[in-house]
């Protein structure tokens, strides 16, 4: 069986209605969904400081900051974050299967979130530590809550990472634009990312946990070190990566991955460009090129858009979901 699912972000408003959509046009894999049109507090950066335990901040001139206490928007994210899970518990009532939440991960975070006299938390080594720890505690206050909330989701988990591949390269430009902050070595960059993926164990709970960035790496991305495996690893059991971004050393890479049994969400539906969406036709061709090349089995693969939908119209976002259905039973149909 091939799965389809979406990444996160919708459009519109309403968190209810756009909840609903994803249990009816995403039935195998629906999603908590996210509306950044609702503000800042609930577009990437807002909603990764809404969780639980996140570490105060504010939004001051466009850029959010840490702070001595939760500012105006931090409080509004959070609040966003309770009704969401509130009206996703409404929407839920009597679903039994997998369910997918987003968060965004810490290293986006660092890159984005400023920091008295030194910049940006990704200048400040013991800064950065603090916010992963942070931002670990609060996914696993969000699992658990879930958990309680809905016990009958098989709940999977995927850390948003579109800046992981610019710290790593040391690509982050400072918030001046004259420089550029020093690169991340890959050994820190996994043990923040494995307080995430380590959290829901301690917890007790079981979570497939999935990376997604819809970025290139520039030497290819190092999924030995990322995905489940050598204990020095951040412990992922999938990764979700845009068709159009993958290098040639990826697609070794994630023949390997494959291999070894890890879960591929495979970006081949395009965001970008028109028509929007791309044909059934269309779609199929560029998937089943690329599960050609990696080789992965069907249980272990997950076709979904190549980045979030919020740029979309209600009416695109519901013809992608349809194309995207189609191809995936004509995948599986050829595959077997």
């Amino acid at each position: 069986m091939v799965t389809f699912t979406g990444l996160g972000s919708l459009p519109g408003t309403d968190v209810a209605a756009a909840a609903r959509m994803t249990f009816d046009k995403v039935p195998d894999l629906p999603y908590l969904p996210e509306l950044p049109a609702r503000g800042p507090w609930a577009a990437m950066v807002g909603r990764g400081l809404g969780l639980p335990s996140g570490l105060p901040a504010e939004l001051s001139a466009g850029e959010w900051r840490l702070a001595d206490a939760p500012g105006v928007d931090q409080r509004r994210a959070r609040a966003t974050w309770r009704d969401d899970l509130d009206q996703l518990e409404e929407a839920a009532h009597g679903y039994a299967g997998r369910f997918k939440v987003a968060v965004t991960g810490p290293w986006t975070l660092a890159a984005s979130l400023g920091v008295a006299n030194t910049g940006r938390v990704l200048a400040d080594r013991g800064a950065r530590r603090d916010l992963a720890q942070s931002v670990a505690e609060g996914v696993g206050e969000l699992l658990a809550d879930l958990a309680r909330r809905l016990p009958d989701l098989d709940l999977v988990l995927q850390v948003d990472e579109p800046s992981l591949p610019a710290v790593a390269a040391g690509a982050v430009p400072t918030p001046g634009g004259f420089f550029r902050h020093r690169a991340v070595d890959l050994p820190e960059l996994c043990r923040a990312l494995g307080w995430i993926t380590a959290e829901p164990v301690r917890r007790g709970l079981a979570v497939r946990t999935v990376l997604h960035s819809c970025a290139r790496w520039t030497d290819g991305w190092p999924l030995a070190s990322l995905l489940h495996g050598d204990p020095t690893s951040a412990g992922f059991d999938a990764v979700s990566l845009d068709l159009d971004q993958l290098g040639t050393a990826d697609w070794d890479a994630l023949a390997g991955a494959a291999d070894a049994g890890a879960g591929i969400y495979l970006g081949c539906l395009p965001t970008k460009g028109e028509p929007r969406p791309l044909g059934v036709d269309a779609v199929r061709r560029r998937g089943l090129a690329a599960i050609e090349r990696i080789g992965v089995p069907p249980e272990h693969l997950v076709l979904t858009p190549a980045c979030g939908l919020a740029g979309w119209t209600p009416a695109e976002v519901s013809r992608g979901f349809e194309v995207l259905a189609r191809v995936a039973e004509q995948v599986a149909a050829e595959l077997a």
